[in-house]
């Protein structure tokens, strides 16, 4: 006994799997821009006698000890930092303050290579922020 299909080709309804895929790409879409990312970071002791914070417009640039640097959601090598600093640097104030938060355990030429790129690139408020 064998089976007939008079019916011709089967259909396969990929409609489901369509509104699935909508659903998680919306859902991916919302939840994106709200990830942010923490650097840790051991800063080192300052002074107690005047403190200063960094306001949400500053830009603020964080040194890593593994020698990564990250402006905003871009991590950059230290290497790389003079050309990339050139290109961002046309889309903030030049006038506003910048803060580098930089690792305790970092060396100072380091630290010094990221404080003379960015005055270099035109910042002239450039400050070092600490514990302190």
């Amino acid at each position: 006994m064998a089976l007939k299909f008079d019916e011709g080709q089967l259909e396969l309804n990929i409609t489901p799997l369509v509104d699935i895929m909508l659903v998680l790409l919306a859902i991916l879409m919302v939840t994106a821009p709200t990830i942010v990312y923490q650097e840790d970071i051991a800063l080192p002791d300052g002074s107690k006698t005047k403190t200063s914070a960094a306001k949400q417009k500053d830009l603020v640039v964080y040194i890593n000890v593994e020698r990564k640097v990250r402006i905003e959601q871009a991590l950059i090598n230290l290497a790389e930092l003079p050309d990339n600093v050139i290109l961002m640097a046309a889309k903030y104030d030049k006038s506003s303050p910048v803060y580098i938060k930089a690792d305790k355990n970092l060396k100072y030429d380091d630290v010094m290579f990221v404080l003379k790129t960015l005055k270099n690139a035109g910042f002239n408020k450039v400050a070092l922020e600490t514990n302190g």
